[in-house]
This record gives structure tokens, sequence and C-alpha cells, in this order.
């Protein structure tokens, strides 16, 4: 019986594919590559014509994979993947002279987490090149998915229904960072300002400001454990516009430490902790083989070092309990 003669592939070929499933046309393919349409053209018939069967179908004007394109488009990110953990390995026998790393982080985190990284990084290992997009933790986790990010910065809240560290991060590598305090935001002036700690049953009767979705539902969560449906009034996602908008005496709010760390101390707002130290987690999420990959390893340890359990907290400081009327 003759013996199977197995087709020969290489990386650059799965590359190719693994880029073209990626982007959706040869053309987003060939710029995320760095390589001209001819070329990209030419390694598809290449890879056709070892295999014997076809990897591209044409689709009016457009190419979409063929099942056997989809077949080694997923094999390509394993290979891929492991290319770039040994590439990754060389350059910390280097030095770590060069590397990049695509991050992805919420909006609080950017004001404060973030430029704290990425100026330690350029401080201490300056080859390592990041690039920075902001995304909410369900997007961030599919970033990273997708390959279109290496490294996400994320949050859950206790109990939630929605957690995207659950379903759609499976397979990934999620890793606790720290945890983040959630303060009660009252004007100075609130009866409840002089306490170290506040019940949120006694702001029952408040008119309240509401943050993001998440944040939102996880009030009304904590709300009800707590006997009642918070009088949401008026909604922003802005930390800033929340502030001032207790400081006017409009409301009350619930912000994490790091977004209130975002925007600054406020004179006119008192900051406490509630009864039942509520909280978020800070997470990290990469896909398996990360921790190999010389530049998202030392891009993990610096935050690790900066923003983990042992890292200075970034709540602000508590506010001076509002003096009462008539007092000395």
């Amino acid at each position: 019986m003759p013996a199977i003669v197995q087709p020969e592939l290489d990386s650059t070929m799965l590359r190719v594919v693994g880029a073209l499933a990626d982007c959706g046309s040869i053309t987003a393919a060939a710029a995320a590559l760095g390589y001209s349409q001819p070329a990209v053209s030419q390694q598809l018939r290449r890879l056709e014509q070892r295999i014997g069967m076809a990897v591209i179908e044409r689709i009016g004007r457009g190419v979409r994979l063929t099942e056997t394109g989809r077949l080694l488009a997923r094999h390509a990110a394993i290979v891929s993947g492991a290319l770039d953990a040994a590439a990754g390995e060389l350059s910390e026998l280097r030095g770590l002279r060069a590397g990049r790393v695509r991050l992805a982080a919420f909006p609080s985190a950017s004001a404060t987490i973030v430029p704290r990284l990425l100026a330690d990084l350029q401080r201490r290992h300056p080859g390592v090149s990041v690039t920075y997009l902001e995304a909410e933790p369900p997007e961030a986790v599919a970033l990273v998915r997708q390959n279109q990010a290496d490294l996400a910065i994320t949050f859950s809240y206790p109990g939630d229904r929605v957690d995207p560290h659950r379903d759609s991060a499976e397979g990934l590598v999620v890793t606790r960072l720290r945890r983040d305090e959630m303060m009660l935001v009252l004007p100075a002036g609130h009866a409840l300002a002089k306490n170290s700690a506040v019940d949120l049953g006694d702001l029952a009767e408040e008119n309240w400001i509401g943050g993001c979705p998440r944040c939102r539902g996880h009030l009304l969560e904590l709300c009800g454990h707590n006997g009642f449906t918070p009088r949401i009034s008026y909604e922003t996602d802005n930390a800033a516009a929340v502030l001032g908008l207790v400081a006017a005496g409009i409301g009350v709010a619930m912000l994490p430490a790091l977004a209130l760390d975002s925007v600054g101390a406020q004179p006119l707002v008192a900051i406490r902790p509630t009864r039942g130290r509520d909280h978020r987690t800070l997470h990290t999420v990469t896909v398996t083989g990360s921790a190999g990959v010389a530049a998202i390893a030392v891009t993990l340890r610096r935050l690790a070092a900066l923003a983990g359990p042992d890292a200075p907290p970034a709540a602000p400081p508590v506010s001076p309990p509002a003096p009462s009327p008539g007092g000395n």
C-alpha cells in the first residue's frame, strides 16, 4: 500500500489564512500582515496547489474561506501562538530589547492604572511597544479571544449574572488583580456624611445618580438586598459629572474607588464606604501561553506590582466628616 504523502505547510501560509479569517478580505489581511495584496494572493495559490484543495471561494467581489480554509485557520491560531511564544522567549534571552503588547482596559483604568503602567514600562523596558484600546469588560474579553488584544484589564461584581469572565472567557486565562472598593458619594452637608461608613438602607429615600449599565445593575442588586429600589433620577457614565451633581445636592451615587481616583478630590462631597464593604474585583485576561511571551509576561509582572494587592490603594482620600449645625 503506497504511503500517504502529507502536504507540506509553512508558517507564512498559515499566518495568511489566519489573517484572512480575522480580517475578512485579502486587502485587509495584506494590510494586517504588512504584505502587498499580490503577495497574499500568491501565498494562497501556492497553498492550494500544495494541498490540492481550495482554501477560498469567490463571493461577488469578495472572498470567503472554504471548509478547508476554516480548518487551516483554526490551526493557524495555534501555530502563530506557539511561534509568538518562541519569539518571546528569544526576546527574553536577548534582554527584552523588543516586543509588542496590545492592551485593552475599561475607562476608569484609562486615567489611573494604564498611564502608570505605560510610564513604568517605558522607563524599565523601552524596547516594549504597547498599543492601547479602551473597552468595557465584555468587549475587552472578546478582543483577547479574537486575537485583537494580548492583554485585557477587566472587572466583575460579586454575583454578577452577566459576568464576562464566565462563559465568554472559557478557555482564556483570567487572573485576579485586586479588589476595588465601591464608595458612596454624598453631598458634604448630608446628615450621613458624619458616619465613617453608611448603611445603604439609610439612603432609600434619596435621588440616585446612575452610571454605566453594568454599574447601575450592580447598584440595583445591592439596594434590592437592602430592601428598596433606588430612585435613579439622573444617569451619566462621566465620574466627574457624577461628583458635580452630588456636590450640587442633586442626589447621591456609588462609584468604584478607581473611578474616584481618576477624577481627584472634590471638596463639596463626602466619600464613604458602605457598611457591607461592597466592592468589585479587577482581573487580567490573556490567552493560554501568553506568559511565555516575554513582552506580555513583563507587562503582567509590572501590572501586578503597580496595581496588584500589595500596590498603594487607588481610592482618593476620604473627606472629613461634615460639621454638624452649630458644632465647634
